[in-house]
């Protein structure tokens, strides 16, 4: 995979990309991570939403550096895979929460982003089907 990547790799190298290093983001800053989630100042500002927001964007950085790693493996259909399912499901848990805690803003433009780029894995994009 020498040189530049190719255009049906962007959607993949951005989840990878976001998730990767927006997942580490609440460990230095927890509330502005918070904020720009979507969650509310109530939630932010209470001190003990900050190691459960850590804890589970630990699990999000796995799941970035997981894409990374099949990628640089040229495990394509693998990176599809990741990026349909996690847009899927994490795309509408996140838009949900974000939603019922008032930030309808926030909510659609998590599910609509999150919507395409777990279309471009499920039409295979990346792998090139």
């Amino acid at each position: 995979m020498p040189g530049l990547p190719k255009l049906r790799y962007i959607p993949a190298l951005i989840v990878a990309s976001t998730m990767t290093f927006g997942g580490m983001w609440p460990l230095v800053d927890p509330r502005g991570s918070m904020l720009e989630f979507g969650l509310p100042p109530r939630i932010a500002n209470a001190p003990a939403a900050a190691p459960v927001f850590k804890s589970g964007n630990a699990r999000t950085t796995v799941i970035g550096l997981l894409t990374f790693f099949f990628y640089v493996q040229n495990q394509l259909g693998v990176v599809d895979t990741i990026m349909a399912i996690t847009g899927a499901y994490c795309g509408l848990v996140d838009s949900y929460i974000v939603w019922k805690e008032g930030n309808l803003r926030q909510a659609v433009f998590r599910l609509m982003s999150s919507g395409l780029l777990s279309a471009c894995g499920f039409w295979g994009l990346t792998a090139g089907r």
